[in-house]
């Protein structure tokens, strides 16, 4: 299963990608990437392209994101271990330490 969901989140992340870098840049990075000619929008009307790449990236960044939290949850999932907190006994002692004094010869 969790393989099935890897594949899917690395094709996903690829379209991603890809409907990314075809839609039209408006000015970001000095103008490059601006208007190319082999873009989306020489295949439908300018309007119709940037609807359709906007909503296409909208579908692919939230399936991205439930592949990944899908992804996390399957890690995470086996491991039964407790927390660090809940690990380590607590620190109180039934036997108080007492107070000595100390050994340090005084010069006498």
């Amino acid at each position: 299963m969790e393989t099935i969901i890897l594949v899917a989140h690395l094709l996903i992340a690829l379209a991603l990608v890809g409907v990314v870098l075809m839609q039209k840049s408006e000015g970001g990075l000095g103008g490059l990437g601006g208007s190319s000619g082999g873009s989306m929008g020489s295949l439908l009307g300018g309007r119709a392209a940037a609807n359709l790449l906007t909503r296409a990236t909208g579908i692919l960044a939230g399936t991205f994101f439930l592949t990944s939290i899908g992804l996390a949850i399957l890690a995470g999932g086996g491991n039964s271990s407790k927390s660090i907190t809940e690990q380590t006994p607590p620190l109180t002692s039934q036997n108080p330490v007492k107070s000595e004094k100390p050994t340090v010869p005084t010069g006498e």
